[in-house]
């Protein structure tokens, strides 16, 4: 290009970022569109639908149906409060991956072995009749629990997505569901027990009350990498740090771009081991008399002989346990209290560093406590969480200004409805981790060893799921096979044709789960698409609305999952009851309307449609976890069977009694730290296979969402953090190929050689696609190297629990 050509696009980029920006108050926002540097381009708005919590607008620009490039600044004030919410690398690259030399093109049958990735294309009413018939003849057969969906979290749309699927399947007679996800399965358990729900534990407050604290101890939270939206919690945190100037202490195996000057102090932790820190912390507490009594007393259950359930003794207390002393009123602890020597032997924290820490968050006005979400994918991920949850407890710091439960932060929210998919007449459901074991032995699963649920008891409170899984729906998903564990098991059960016998895949791209279906089916892209969705779940503390439109016709034979539906629906014989009369475009404004009444102040959607967001920034003064139950209990009781914060679960202690647990595996009515298999601990495991490897989320995927983008690849180097110090015991240096491996399979990737993880422990990022070569993993898959053992009481996974060895190629 001519440099005056170049001049003349710049200033026309720059005019192209020429609007007026929202305001924060209840007035409608204005936005002017950018006038397009080139002639003849439309502007349509969309959003980035992916799991990472925020939902991202983003600038569309196409000519003659092909999109030229995709946008994320869009308002001229941008100052905090009003400000734009850009999109990351990931939104940015979303022509790449409209337009991926793997995206699908046409309905497909498999013609080789499942897993081959060989198809045959087909015409769409040969795969619809083939998917309604392999459907009907399923329940025929064997029943709607026999059919199940897989976790799926790639299109997070708010009509056309996997609702639909769900609706259809439902006025079918149902699905087999399941509990629980990926992400946060054990923290559900852990908020449960303690605060009664999910909620209050795994919601916590708002990023905007840390402008309230002195001190923010963040144990595993990584904002910065996982949450980097300009809606996110990212931006919230570092505006709020920049402002208010508390203290920050991360605590994390890895120096993450959470830190990197933003904290003022770093505490390096072998993963698996928070549990013990948080012990040793209590009891410091405990034997310096600074725990918060009285709260305790008011407010919870389980912690000294005062506050235990009707016939449990003092020596079943959580002080009981923390002292290792059975005596009430004696303050001499047993050889076996948590002492911070104890702790720092597992922890890698020295026991100077955890009895300064104690004696800083103990000495806060209002210390803000967050617990990630990474503790609860341990192998004792549940009580890793309830053990975190204890700090601002035994602390009396939750309810009040500037506090937190140890939750993840609650962000700002705007009502956007999403299709409604009825109730499912199927009551069975299994933990979504153990869909493999569904499929190989579904009908031997029970209540007490499995946690399956809604099935008819015996006298001893146990019973069987009595049915193998038949068929699976995948939706915009890749944990079919690439985000479970075991990937080779996985593998090799799905080969086998007599025990899964139908699998639908719907996507856009050749994924590695895509490659085990019997039909596949193409999806649109969010880019090709029509809909309004707001911000998500984790999108700090502004609230949006994007009204989607698209200038591009879907490609090839793409479909929307709506008009699939239907033609489905159609031929198994619940049309009139699916669209209930509606055309697609009676839906989205119906939709829209919900909103409108949610949100009065938004837009008619003729003015969004070409305004595309709506914003707002709602932190409402901050939003304190728990503040009502704080100030009034008794009004405001917590969904606990005692109305009050269980240090000391009833419930747990039951199925501590009763279930039936593998080896190594503990339930205790206490939040403990338990050595795991595969754990530090695991002295045995570690002769063979020394260092421990833990998963993380890179800036360069969401899961393994936009693994396909050759920017991103380029941008976000695949490597496993290694430290120097076991980097040069096996004679490797940053950009070596490596083979990780332990009995479960074998990954290649580069390594990184940094200081910024600590010695002993390595990471690698997840969500990298699996690309079998012979026995080894070309791909640098680490679900190849994670277990298919599950969590002791959610049956969920813990795959940051792992031994493995490092060899250079």
């Amino acid at each position: 290009m001519e440099r005056r050509s170049f001049l003349k696009m710049s200033a026309a980029l720059s005019c192209a970022a020429t609007v007026s920006g929202c305001n924060s108050s209840s007035k409608d926002v204005e936005v002017v569109p950018p006038t397009p540097p080139v002639a003849g381009e439309n502007l349509n708005w969309s959003a980035c639908l992916v799991n990472c919590g925020s939902n991202c607008p983003v600038q569309v620009f196409s000519t003659d149906g092909v999109i030229t490039r995709v946008e994320s600044q869009f308002t001229t004030t941008d100052k905090y409060g009003d400000h734009d919410v850009r999109a990351c690398p990931r939104g940015r690259s979303l022509r790449k991956r409209v337009y991926a030399p793997d995206r699908l093109k046409y309905p497909m049958k498999r013609v080789g072995p499942r897993g081959s990735g060989q198809f045959e294309r087909i015409s769409w009413d040969e795969a619809l009749d083939l998917v309604a018939e392999k459907l009907q003849g399923t329940i025929d057969q064997y029943g709607n629990e026999s059919i199940h969906f897989t976790y799926n979290s790639g299109a997070r749309y708010h009509f056309s997505g996997k609702q639909c699927l769900y609706r259809l399947m439902n006025l079918k007679g149902g699905y087999l569901n399941a509990y629980g996800d990926y992400s946060w399965s054990q923290i559900y358990e852990a908020a449960g027990q303690t605060y009664g729900s999910a909620g209050p534990g795994w919601q916590g407050s708002s990023v905007s009350e840390m402008q309230n604290s002195d001190l923010v101890l963040m144990v595993g939270y990584n904002p910065s990498e996982i949450r980097m939206s300009g809606s996110g919690e990212a931006y919230d945190f570092l505006v709020q740090k920049q402002k208010n100037k508390f203290k920050t202490i991360l605590i994390d195996p890895r120096y993450t771009d959470s830190a990197v000057g933003k904290e003022d102090q770093w505490l390096a932790i072998r993963p698996g081991t928070d549990a013990a820190l948080f012990e040793a912390l209590a009891y410091e507490w405990i034997t310096t008399n600074t725990v918060d009594q009285a709260f305790l007393d008011k407010y919870c259950v389980g912690y000294d002989e005062k506050t235990m359930p009707a016939g449990i003794g003092y020596e079943e207390s959580y002080k009981a346990y923390i002292l290792d002393n059975a005596t009430v009123g004696s303050s001499i602890p047993g050889v076996n209290a948590k002492t911070p020597e104890w702790a720092a032997a597992i922890t890698g924290i020295e026991a100077h560093l955890i009895v300064e820490l104690a004696r800083e968050l103990a000495a806060a006005r209002a210390p803000f406590i967050q617990i990630a979400a990474s503790l609860n994918r341990q192998a004792a991920g549940e009580n890793n969480t309830r053990a975190g949850y204890m700090l601002p407890i035994l602390l009396g710091q939750l309810g009040l200004p500037g506090t937190n439960c140890g939750g993840l932060c609650k962000g700002s929210s705007l009502h956007a409805p999403s299709m409604p998919t009825g109730s499912n007449p199927v009551k069975k459901a299994i933990s979504f981790f153990t869909f493999t074991q569904a499929i190989e032995d579904g009908k031997n699963m029970t209540v007490l060893s499995d946690g399956v649920q809604g099935v008819d008891l015996d006298e001893e409170g146990d019973g069987k799921l009595g049915t193998d899984i038949k068929a699976i729906i995948n939706y915009g998903g890749n944990a079919l096979i690439n985000q479970h564990s075991e990937v080779r098991k996985t593998e090799a059960l799905l080969k086998d044709e007599s025990k899964c016998e139908f699998i639908l895949v719907v996507d856009n791209w050749m994924t590695p789960s895509a490659k085990f279906a019997d039909v596949l089916l193409p999806d649109v892209s969010w880019l090709e698409s029509e809909d309004l969705v707001n911000q998500s779940y984790a999108a700090g503390d502004t609230a949006t609305l994007v009204q989607m439109s698209s200038g591009v016709d879907p490609m090839f034979e793409s479909r929307p999952i709506y008009e699939v539906c239907v033609d489905l629906a159609k031929r198994m014989g619940v049309e009139a009851e699916f669209t209930e009369g509606k055309s697609r475009k009676d839906w989205l404004d119906q939709f829209y309307a919900e909103s409108k009444a949610a949100t009065p102040e938004l837009p008619e959607k003729e003015v969004m449609l070409t305004q595309g967001i709506y914003r707002k920034y709602l932190p409402n003064g901050g939003y304190i976890v728990l503040e009502d139950f704080r100030t009034d209990p008794d009004a405001n009781p917590l969904g606990t069977p005692s109305g009050k914060i269980e240090i000391y679960s009833s419930r747990l202690a039951e199925k501590a009694r009763t279930w039936k647990l593998k080896e190594g595996d503990v339930i205790s009515a206490l939040p403990k730290y338990v050595p795991t298999w595969e754990g530090y601990e695991d002295t045995e495991t570690k002769k063979k296979y020394p260092l421990q490897l833990t998963g993380y989320h890179t800036k360069g995927r969401a899961h393994s969402s936009f693994h396909n983008v050759p920017w991103l690849r380029e941008a976000v180097q695949d490597a496993v953090w290694m430290n120097p110090l076991d980097a040069n015991k096996r004679g490797l240096k940053t950009g070596d190929k490596v083979h990780i491996f332990n009995d479960r399979g074998t990954i290649e990737v580069e390594v990184k050689v940094t200081p910024r993880i600590m010695v002993g422990v390595t990471a690698l990022g997840q969500g990298a696609w699996f690309l079998p070569g012979g026995d080894v993993d070309k791909g640098g898959c680490l679900n190849v190297l994670t277990s298919q053992r599950t969590t002791p009481v959610t049956k969920g996974n813990p795959q940051h629990t792992n031994l493995v060895e490092i060899r250079k190629v």
